[in-house]
């Protein structure tokens, strides 16, 4: 796993070059990119989320186009469209910003729901239709969309099924005092993401994220996933549970944590540090619930507590 490690450091280290204080979460965005994950970035204007994916789409080798959404924007403005040419007398494809490789969607919820689901097929299978045919996307994939909180005027919320093909969700929160006075000194002359380059190919990330899925999963630890994701849909307060996707996401995302730490197995310390990132967005509240102003944070907090830890040997 050394070189997943060294590759993991060398990315933390050129996100960490614009984004000031905030190394779990730009830890997270390496996790998912090794898990050819998707990531949800949560949280009001202003602090620095579609920086932090421009930062992360600059710092790879790969294919990078930008998705703003508005609230007038069409599915095939996402996907592409089909255009008669007169000259061969025949319809021809012209695919949409979303055949890239880094595709930022840029206030994802500013665009309604028809339009968000435009995205579906594409996160899911790596793939879109347009007219009946087919057109795979390339490799690797990743969506990072940036969102503003629902109650925020012209929002839509994310329908439940898009919601869940993404693997993790961040939200970053104002900076410390002293990150903020470092903020402002580092853009008094220019913005350092001027100065960000190419650190990693799109071969080197393919053969990471293959080396990451050969990390050692032991059976207490599934079973300790599994508990996690099963609670969720037995608490009172959920109208919609987590799904097995949930599982999946949690046990990839856990892989990819170990092989940061230079490990090749999975322990029951890298489920709890992610389980908040990868199911709390799969949670939906019941009303009552809502009124009693309960978070699917705090559902997921309470199920980390009552869940027994596995003990015993996690290594193969």
């Amino acid at each position: 796993m050394a070189k997943v490690q060294a590759l993991g450091t060398r990315l933390l280290d050129n996100l960490e070059k614009v984004i000031i204080g905030k190394h779990n979460m730009l830890e997270l965005m390496v996790i998912g990119l090794l898990c050819e994950g998707h990531i949800l970035i949560e949280d009001v204007p202003g602090v620095g989320k579609t920086v932090m994916a421009r930062t992360l789409a600059k710092s790879l080798g790969c294919a990078f186009n930008r998705l703003q959404f508005t609230p007038d924007m069409l599915p095939s403005d996402v996907t592409g469209v089909s255009i008669f040419n007169q000259k061969t007398r025949g319809f021809e494809f012209r695919p949409g910003p979303i055949f890239g490789q880094i595709i930022l969607a840029d206030e994802i919820n500013r665009a309604t729901p028809k339009t968000q689901a435009a995205l579906l097929e594409a996160m899911d299978e790596q793939q879109v239709t347009v007219d009946g045919t087919t057109h795979p996307l390339p490799r690797p994939f990743m969506v990072l969309a940036t969102q503003n909180p629902i109650e925020y005027e012209g929002t839509f919320p994310l329908p439940e099924a898009q919601l869940d093909r993404f693997l993790l969700r961040l939200r970053l929160g104002y900076p410390s005092e002293a990150d903020e006075i470092l903020v402002l000194e580092k853009q008094q002359l220019r913005h350092p993401i001027e100065t960000i380059e190419s650190i990693c190919s799109a071969e080197e990330i393919l053969a990471a994220a293959e080396d990451v899925r050969s990390i050692y999963v032991s059976e207490a630890v599934k079973r300790y996933i599994v508990h996690l994701t099963h609670h969720t849909r037995q608490n009172n307060d959920v109208y919609l549970g987590a799904s097995p996707r949930g599982s999946l996401g949690l046990s990839r995302a856990s892989q990819a944590r170990a092989a940061l730490d230079g490990r090749g197995h999975v322990l029951p310390d890298d489920v709890k540090a992610l389980a908040q990132a990868v199911l709390s967005h799969r949670i939906i509240v019941n009303p009552s619930a809502r009124l009693r102003e309960v978070t699917p944070e705090r559902i997921v907090q309470e199920i980390l507590l009552a869940v027994p830890v596995p003990g015993g040997s996690y290594s193969a």
